[in-house]
């Protein structure tokens, strides 16, 4: 599988940039051109394969999505490590996402059971395996860098703690935390572990990270990477679980699922497209704000306003109090008919 920037386009007298291997981009983040990188195409599922996959655990469900998507890891290797992600030990149920009824028709998928109870655990646990294995496969080390809001940096610092050759970096909003999550990420001591406070709103956190990952040579020099949701390995694992509450809902292949999912910076609910371009049955996927409603303002009138730092609120959600959806150019690039020049 290769993967390509959401930029990507030839010019005159070039043609646009090869495709690069999973491993190559998983510690990179944004694309050299300041894109997003997604898959040159989406692997299909057939009915046939999601009867299959009904009987398996969770972390099996992972290895066979993932592989679909990673193969230059071999595949022993690849079910080890998603294996050693998805423990009752680490997730405190050995559905790993169990699926609660409400009401006829109506469930609740349960994502935050892991170390920091927040959803965001789900693809961090197994970035930091990732980057633990691709790290020593190399003999490198990596210095991440990355922006949080809240969950991003709990989830994160939990992840990569005590993982050999990864240092952490996390900028946060000073002041625009929850006092939970600040207390989660700003009590540990690990060596490996630096928070660094911002004035400001999570968007200069963020926009700082995107400058440092546009910056190609400096990103080189000094081995950095981010965890952020631009990075397609923490994408790619958020589709697990997609299909996971899929076949807890269902009894075949013929119902549909809509899911509701809390957006801030379209990363959850950008997984939930790519599951669904994968042919997974979903019938809706519902963005659900808070008052920082450029998402919904979109959907609504397709109109994309991104707000700026005054406009955007302080509420009692911060990691939803985004104004600039980072993911949201994955989900353009396939809306433009995967044309780079027009994303």
């Amino acid at each position: 599988m290769l993967y390509f920037s959401t930029r990507a386009t030839a010019t005159a007298g070039h043609s646009a940039p090869a495709g690069r291997r999973f491993c190559d981009i998983l510690l990179e983040g944004l694309a050299p051109d300041g894109g997003l990188y997604l898959p040159e195409t989406y692997p299909q599922i057939d009915s046939a394969t999601l009867n299959r996959w009904r009987g398996l655990g969770y972390a099996d469900l992972a290895y066979e999505i993932v592989s679909l998507y990673v193969d230059d890891i071999p595949p022993d290797d690849l079910r080890a490590l998603c294996r050693k992600t998805y423990t009752e030990a680490v997730f405190g149920t050995p559905q790993i996402t169990p699926l609660t009824r409400l009401e006829d028709g109506l469930y609740l998928l349960g994502l935050s059971n892991g170390p920091t109870l927040a959803f965001k655990d789900m693809a961090m646990q197994l970035l930091g395996n990732l980057f633990e294995y691709h790290l020593a496969r190399q003999g490198e080390e990596l210095n991440i860098f990355g922006a949080t809001s809240g969950d991003t940096g709990s989830a994160a610092e939990y992840a990569m703690r005590g993982k050999q050759g990864v240092r952490v970096f996390m900028t946060s909003p000073q002041g625009r935390m929850s006092p939970f999550q600040q207390a989660q990420m700003f009590s540990l001591m690990d060596d490996n572990i630096i928070n660094i406070a911002v004035k400001g709103v999570f968007d200069d956190c963020q926009d700082l990270v995107k400058s440092v990952s546009g910056d190609l040579d400096f990103k080189r020099r000094y081995r950095i990477g981010t965890v952020n949701s631009i990075n397609w390995a923490r994408l790619m694992a958020q589709v697990v679980y997609y299909f996971a509450g899929y076949l807890q809902a269902t009894t075949d292949n013929g119902q549909r699922v809509s899911f509701c999912v809390p957006s801030g910076n379209f990363g959850n609910v950008c997984a939930g497209h790519v599951a669904r371009m994968m042919g997974l049955p979903i019938d809706k996927l519902i963005v659900a704000t808070n008052e920082n409603d450029v998402l919904d303002e979109f959907f609504r009138t397709g109109v994309y306003r991104v707000r700026g730092t005054a406009d955007t609120h302080e509420t009692s959600s911060p990691s939803m109090d985004i104004s600039k959806a980072s993911n949201f150019e994955r989900f353009v690039f396939d809306l433009l008919g995967r044309d780079g020049a027009r994303t």
